[in-house]
């Protein structure tokens, strides 16, 4: 499938306890959604779906750690959550998520306080899926 502009996009920022969710329905406005909170990998993946059909998703980026301690580990934790997601009619990509969270963090300092309610997370999503925008 070939990317267009207007291609709806979302981005999942995986974790342990949280996945960050964006979304652009036209390739260029980055929205951060409400992040998802992790019970265990069956819900999770069948919210992460719930949210790409009700958006009606066409792509997904995948933010993956490159470069870091223990990234081999976590990519493949992330790659078999992907494929639990089932996602035979949205394209999947991956994005180098490298700095994301850090990066949400400095930007959103002051603003809110930084509790364990995702919103780091789909700030981390928005700023991989700008990055995969930029790029392409």
């Amino acid at each position: 499938m070939r990317y267009n502009q207007l291609m709806k996009t979302a981005c999942i920022d995986v974790g342990l306890k949280r996945i960050g969710v964006a979304i652009s329905l036209d390739g260029k406005i980055v929205l951060p959604q409400d992040a998802i909170l992790r019970k265990n990998r069956n819900q999770a993946a069948r919210d992460v779906r719930d949210v790409l059909h009700a958006w009606e998703i066409e792509k997904l980026v995948v933010g993956l750690p490159k470069d870091g301690s223990g990234s081999e580990e976590m990519e493949r934790r992330i790659k078999h959550f992907v494929s639990l997601l089932a996602l035979d009619d949205i394209d999947v990509s991956y994005q180098d998520e490298q700095g994301s969270s850090f990066e949400a963090k400095e930007m959103t300092r002051g603003q809110f306080r930084h509790k364990k309610d995702g919103k780091i997370d789909s700030i981390a999503a928005k700023i991989i899926l700008e990055r995969y925008l930029d790029r392409i």
